[in-house]
Formats: C-alpha cells, sequence, structure tokens
C-alpha cells in the first residue's frame, strides 16, 4: 500500500534540534560571595499536584462535598417524551406540554399519553409558511392558557394551548430570528439576533391587564446583537457573549450586560465576573434565583463555575464558586436547592447555605449525555399540587423531577427513626494490610516478628474477630515482565466453587492462599473462606466465622484496574461486599499511583474506584434497599453502608528525608501528620473522595521503605523519604457504628514494607419489615403536611418574581 504524504506536511516540519532555544540560566556570583542553593528541576509541590483543579486553599474554588450525596433519581412521572435536542423549544404547565420543532407544533397530556399529542399544529396553517419556531413562552397572566411563538423570521404569533388556535399575531415585528421571549408580571418581553428587544406592556388605552399581541403597540429596546447568553432576572434582563470578556492569559472572566428593559430610556450596566478573580471563568450558559436566598442571582458558566450576584448592589459580583470540573450547561433554583446539570449527563442538587456547599443529590438524569436546560413549572403547583421540574438533555428525551425531593426528605425521616424498627448487634472486624514486595510466605523466618506476625495479627483482637480480611499487594514482581504478563492473562477471573481460589492464578497467590488458611484454622473459633480475588499483585482472601455466615447475603468480589487508563492492573483495586443482616458491608484492598509527587494521579485513582459504575449487581429488592445508603442500589462502593479501604495508598510526607528520619527517631511523629498528603488532602482538599472516611491516629512509625530484612529505611541509591503508604480507612452512614479497637504496624521485614492492621467493633441492623412499613406510613403522612408548607412557599416566591 503506498502512502502520500502531503509536501506541505513535510515543509512544516523541523529537523531535530534545528530550532533555536534560549539559553540556560546563568547567575554571577563574586568573588567571596556564598553560593546559593543548587536549582532543582521543577516538579509540582503536593499543593499544586492536588489543589490545582480544586483551587488550592481559596475556599472559593473547592468543589462542593458530595461524600454523601444521594444518587436516586426524584422521578415524577415515569414516561419520558421524546424532544429533539437542538431544534425543539419546549413549555410545560402542569399535565400539558407544548413542543415544537421546526415548523411543527405537538400539544401532550402527560397524565394521558405521552405519544399521542391532543392536537398538532403547522405554522403554515398559522399564515406563515414554512416558518420555523425558535422561541416559546406563555403569555402573561394566561395561567399557562395561552402561549406566544417566535420565529426564525421574525414572526410572533399567539395560540391556546389547550387548542391550537391561533389568537393572533404580528408579522415580521422582528427583522431577524426571535431567540427569546420572556413574561414578567403583566408584561412580555421578545428579543431577537439583531439586539432589538420589544416590550409589550398594557395601556390603559388597552382596556385590558395583560398585554395583546395583536392590539398592544411594543415599545423597542436595543441591546448588543448576537448575545449568547438572555435571561430576565428579577425584572431585569442579563446577557452576556462569549466573545466578550475581560482580563487575559489564566484569569479571563466573562463580562455580563444588564439592561432594565422596563424603564424607557434606561442604559446598560456592563460588570465582570468577580473581575480580581484568580482563575479562568468560562462563558455564561445559564442564571436563575433561588426561593431561599432572596436577593441574589446565580449564573453558570463553563468550565465549571457558578457566579453569585447581589441584586441590592447593583447587580454585582459578589462571588464566584467552583462546582465541576466539567462546565455547568444548564441552572435552575428549586425551593432551597440550586440544580446544576453538566455535560456528563449528571443533575446536581446543591445546598448552597454551606460553604463550601454541599451536594445533596446527584443522579445520571440523561444516560450520559449534556442536560442542555433545566426549568420549574410553576403552575404544577396548583394544577397538580407538586413542584415539578423539567430537563432536556442531548439524549433527545424530557424528563420530569420532584422539585421538593420528597423521596428524600422520607428517607431521612425514616433513618431518624431507624431504633423503631430495628435491631442491632455488634461483631469485631479486623483488616490486615501489607504489600509484601513479592515476598513468598515461606520467607517468614528467622527472626520473631516474622516467624509470628501472621498469628499476632490474627489474636490481636478480642473476642475473635467475626470478619477478617487479608488485603495484600505486589505478590508478584511487578518489575517482572514475564511474571505481570502471565498475572495478567491469568489472574482476576472468575472463580470455581466459592471460597476456592483459581487454579490458573500463579503459585504465589497459593502459597500465601494456604497460609493464610493455615493460620486462620489454627485459630479456636472455625471459619470459612468467603472471598479469594488477586489483581496483577493485589490479592484479597476474607474469612468469615462460621457462626456468622448464615447471616451473609449478596456476597460478591470484582476488581477494577487503574494501570495505563484503566488497562492494566499493576494499579488498581479489588472490591468485595456482602449484606450481613441488613447492614451492607464494602472492602476496598488498592494500590495507587507510586511517586512521591503524584498526588493527583492517586487522588484520581480513588475517585474511579468510589466512582465506577455497576461495580456490582443492582438490587431492587425491598429488603435490600434498606442495606443500601444514598439512594444506591448496591450497584457502586458508596451505596454500601460501612466501608473499610485498605493497601499501599502511595501517600507520601512532603518533607525532607533527613528531617523525617530526625523525627521518627526521636518519636515525635506528630510534627509529620502536618506534612502526611493523605491527612492534608482530607483535611484541605473539599473535591477528595476520601473526604468522608476516618482513619485511626498514626502512632505508628511510618511503615516505608526498609532495607529488606533491616530496621534501616532506604539506604539504595534512591533514598526515598519515609512515609506512612500502608493505610485502612473507614466510612459509615452512622459514625457511631464503627469504633476502631487499634490500628497497629508489626515487624516482619522480609518486605520493604511494614505490615498493618485495624481491628473494628462494627454495629450492624436487622429491619423488622412490619415495623419498618408502619413507620414508613407515618412518615409519609407526615410529608404531605410538610408538602402544603413548601407549595404555598413556593407559590409566594413565584408570585413575587412575577411568574405567576
Amino acid at each position: 500500500m503506498n502512502i502520500t504524504i502531503p509536501n506541505d506536511f513535510i515543509s512544516d516540519r523541523k529537523p531535530l534540534g534545528s530550532s533555536k532555544l534560549p539559553p540556560p540560566p546563568t547567575r554571577t556570583i563574586a568573588p567571596g560571595d556564598k553560593l546559593p542553593p543548587a536549582r532543582r528541576a521543577h516538579t509540582p509541590s503536593s499543593d499544586e499536584e492536588s489543589g490545582a483543579e480544586e483551587g488550592g486553599d481559596d475556599p472559593r474554588m473547592l468543589l462542593p462535598d458530595a461524600s454523601r450525596a444521594s444518587r436516586r433519581p426524584p422521578t415524577l412521572r415515569t414516561p419520558k417524551m421524546h424532544v429533539p435536542a437542538y431544534a425543539a423549544q419546549v413549555l410545560v404547565a402542569g399535565t400539558r406540554v407544548l413542543v415544537a420543532s421546526h415548523h411543527h407544533l405537538r400539544c401532550f397530556d402527560v397524565a394521558r399519553h405521552v405519544d399521542v399529542p391532543i392536537w398538532v399544529g403547522d405554522t403554515k396553517e398559522m399564515g406563515v409558511r414554512d416558518a420555523r419556531v425558535t422561541a416559546l413562552e406563555f403569555r402573561a397572566g394566561s395561567a399557562g392558557s395561552v402561549v406566544w411563538a417566535g420565529t426564525k423570521e421574525g414572526h410572533l404569533i399567539e395560540l391556546a394551548m389547550d387548542s391550537g388556535e391561533v389568537i393572533g399575531s404580528k408579522f415580521g415585528v422582528h427583522a431577524g430570528v426571535v431567540t427569546h421571549i420572556f413574561r414578567h408580571r403583566n408584561a412580555m418581553v421578545s428579543v431577537d439576533e439583531s439586539g432589538k428587544v420589544l416590550v409589550f406592556e398594557p395601556t390603559a388605552v388597552s382596556g385590558s391587564e395583560v398585554p395583546s399581541l395583536t392590539f398592544t403597540a411594543p415599545r423597542v429596546y436595543r441591546i448588543a446583537e448576537k448575545q449568547e447568553f438572555v435571561k430576565l432576572l428579577g425584572g431585569l434582563l442579563w446577557t452576556s457573549l462569549r466573545s466578550d470578556t475581560n482580563g487575559s492569559g489564566p484569569t479571563t472572566v466573562p463580562i455580563v450586560r444588564i439592561y432594565d428593559v422596563f424603564a424607557p430610556g434606561s442604559i446598560s450596566r456592563t460588570v465582570s465576573v468577580l473581575p480580581n478573580a484568580t482563575h479562568h471563568v468560562g462563558a455564561v450558559t445559564s442564571g436563575t434565583l433561588l426561593q431561599s436566598h432572596a436577593g441574589f442571582a446565580y449564573l453558570g458558566h463553563e468550565g465549571g463555575f457558578i457566579s453569585i450576584w447581589n441584586l441590592a448592589a447593583g447587580p454585582e459580583c459578589a462571588d464566584v464558586v467552583k462546582v465541576s470540573s466539567s462546565d455547568v450547561l444548564s441552572l435552575e433554583g428549586v425551593g432551597t436547592r440550586l440544580w446544576a446539570g453538566g455535560r456528563t449527563g449528571v443533575i446536581c442538587a446543591y445546598d448552597v447555605s454551606f460553604r463550601p456547599w454541599v451536594v445533596t443529590n446527584a443522579w445520571n438524569a440523561h444516560s450520559g449525555l449534556p442536560v442542555m436546560r433545566i426549568f420549574v413549572d410553576p403552575w404544577s403547583i396548583e394544577k397538580e399540587e407538586k413542584l415539578s421540574v423539567v430537563s432536556v438533555g442531548r439524549d433527545e428525551q424530557m424528563k420530569f423531577w420532584d422539585g421538593l425531593l420528597g423521596i428524600d426528605w422520607i428517607g431521612n425521616e425514616l433513618l431518624k427513626r431507624e431504633r423503631e424498627f430495628s435491631t442491632f448487634r455488634t461483631i469485631n472486624v479486623l483488616v490486615v494490610s501489607w504489600n509484601v514486595d513479592a515476598a513468598k510466605p515461606d520467607a517468614l523466618t528467622d527472626d520473631s516478628a516474622n516467624l509470628t506476625f501472621l498469628n499476632d495479627a490474627l489474636t490481636s483482637v478480642s473476642p475473635a474477630p467475626d470478619i477478617i480480611s487479608f488485603g495484600f499487594q505486589e505478590l508478584i514482581d511487578l518489575e517482572s515482565r514475564k511474571m505481570a504478563a502471565k498475572t495478567v492473562l491469568l489472574g482476576g477471573k472468575k472463580k470455581g466453587e466459592e471460597g476456592k481460589i483459581s487454579e490458573k492464578v500463579t503459585s504465589s497467590y497459593k502459597r500465601w492462599h494456604d497460609r493464610l488458611v493455615k493460620e486462620v484454622r489454627a485459630l479456636a473459633e472455625g471459619y470459612t473462606v468467603i472471598h479469594t480475588e488477586s489483581l496483577v499483585g493485589l490479592f484479597t482472601c476474607m474469612f468469615v466465622k462460621n457462626s456468622e455466615r448464615a447471616a451473609l447475603k449478596n456476597v460478591a468480589i470484582t476488581t477494577i484496574k487503574r494501570g495505563m487508563g484503566g488497562r492494566y492492573g499493576n494499579k488498581g483495586g479489588i472490591v468485595a461486599r456482602f449484606v450481613i443482616g441488613d447492614s451492607s458491608i464494602c472492602f476496598i484492598n488498592c494500590h495507587l499511583a507510586a511517586g512521591q509527587h503524584h498526588v493527583r494521579q492517586r487522588n484520581a485513582d480513588v475517585t474511579a474506584m468510589l466512582e465506577e459504575k455497576s461495580v456490582f449487581p443492582s438490587s431492587d429488592a425491598i429488603e435490600e434497599s434498606l442495606a443500601y445508603v444514598g439512594g444506591g442500589d448496591g450497584s457502586m462502593v458508596l451505596d454500601h453502608e460501612i466501608v473499610f479501604l485498605n493497601g499501599d495508598l502511595n501517600y507520601r510526607i512532603d518533607q525532607r528525608r533527613d528531617a523525617v528520619i530526625s523525627s521518627i527517631q526521636s518519636g515525635d511523629l506528630e510534627a509529620l501528620h502536618t506534612h502526611d498528603q493523605l491527612l492534608k488532602e482530607m483535611k484541605h482538599n473539599r473535591g477528595f473522595r476520601l473526604r468522608s472516611f476516618h482513619e485511626g491516629p498514626l502512632t505508628f512509625s511510618p511503615t516505608y521503605k526498609y532495607d529488606r530484612r533491616s530496621n534501616e529505611f532506604d539506604t539504595s541509591e534512591k533514598k526515598r523519604v519515609p512515609a506512612w503508604c500502608d493505610r485502612v480507612l473507614w466510612r459509615s452512614r452512622d459514625p457511631e457504628r464503627v469504633k476502631q479497637l487499634h490500628y497497629k504496624r508489626y515487624e516482619a521485614n522480609v518486605s520493604d514494607h511494614r505490615p498493618v492492621s485495624a481491628a473494628f467493633a462494627m454495629t450492624v441492623k436487622s429491619v423488622r419489615l412490619d415495623a419498618w412499613a408502619k413507620e414508613k406510613a407515618i412518615v409519609e403522612e407526615d410529608w404531605l403536611g410538610t408538602l402544603v408548607e413548601l407549595l404555598a412557599d413556593a407559590r409566594e416566591f413565584y408570585v413575587e418574581q412575577a411568574l405567576i
């Protein structure tokens, strides 16, 4: 096959080394002057690695805490409607939905059928042939019964929502595409792409309290042309253009132009989004007001920012908050929550009362595709006694959500009453974590600490542990390509009979498996292996006391690869879970990215494992759903009530090697805590996914890196800084349900890591379904009373905003 390379491609290439590079930096040192410190190649500090995308210590740039967010969709209606993603315009009033696409209009009653419209219209039947509808809005004062439609050709048409009958029209009233129509109090506003704004207000001469498209003469107002964002908020017209920015380089911020179109002769107010911003804030995409925070407006931006505007001060931008690493495409204030839609199809509901903000809900609304629009239907309050929120996505689906999040209110109230329908008991859990550095179990010789390590760990809990989890890393030599390749091909396969290790795994895994079984069998209590799994050096082996075996259900184990972009298992995790009684427990044994400065990569590894979709099979059974939290179905890690995480997390200490060793030798371990990368991330990085986890005090010396069969820290050429790489953390929905009994290290020295163990007293529950159903009925009755109050407050807000 001949391949022709264009000449222009060849001519643009430069010979290697031909480009002129700047000369190396020089320093002038006078005779006798003290030599300055040697220059070091720039390596990102831990703050740069971990905080750059979260904004470092700037509290405005810290991502909201999403660790307790419910991912249960607050579905209001099961039926979904097909809506063309780009061409369609949508209006909703109660159960009536109007969809306009090109020159077609269809009206549906979703209470009856979402596929069969109650009427179908065409603009050519309305007097304008092939006119494309580009904007829709309900006429002021019509209670959702009369619609104004704007077209690409500059026409305005008024029609009845129930029948599609044309009530009035103004042909060619705009010179170009009608991009937006708004209602405010008893007035209507239409905007076209040329910047022409028409304000329709009733006059004493018209004798009507609402504007008539046919008989009301509009007042003309001019704004800048081709505005990409236009929204009427608080009686003011807000606009912004992508190319209209302030600042330069990494701190560019968009300019917002605000017009008082209801004040004849008024001029625009031009303001920047936080002129002293230290971060690039993207173009404005959306805007809204929030019922619980009167006096403020919120604008969504590309780049994942939301700007906050003080209406009484101009308006002027008061603050900017980073909420996502992706763009905010749609934004709507709903009750006390700010709803935002992004490119991944997820809608997040933020509680903005806290700083940083808190994500209370986050659910996949549109199958992983962008959420193009979110809006509230205020007429649903009176027409349906609900607060309906509508979203439209790139998946061409329109969906309906409960704006009051009633299912979460009921769930939270039930949690407060859990003791009324549950019984509780305490079981002991032992987690042992060790990076064995490819050592074999028969290497545990020559030293008493080696000989007794496993027995010491197993007998460190009294009474004997009910659950034992061994999580090892680097059971094979990851530097050996032959061994690693063999494990990639054969490791991590499905097991045969439950609890039996696969015959295809390498002898290294089998040796450790057999040794652990032997040590556990030597205990007075009887145990059963419930899990074994391997993943390129990672090995998990879990035991349950025979007396507890019958209480276990939904037992599952799987692997998550994180090496080479998720294709290779040299880094990653083994995730195991089971339900005991009605409490779901998850164990993660992981090996994160290595390297002194790779904090961000380690954080990304953690995020990927905790946010991995469909890790386990989902569950729809009522009794099983009671075991999971956060609206989850058990398919994700954080759906589980209690999560234990252990492994070689590889977080290091950001301090000089000699200073670290000096602190260790003097016993001043607390001096090292402030420099420990994991502790810093948990304290300062609000977007860190382990922030909701707990860890016991680090009262033992760093566990890495030692010379083998020695108590000396790394004496190789690299002389690595000692670190607490080996950790055990936990998370519980109710912090009182997990009490740490010990957190310690052992002195087995056949590896360059020291092993650690953590023991816990864990409280598990059993639900009495009849008692639960009784309490649920009481809570649902209470919700009906709360619903009336919330709807009354919402209606008052939308009346104040002149939307109903």
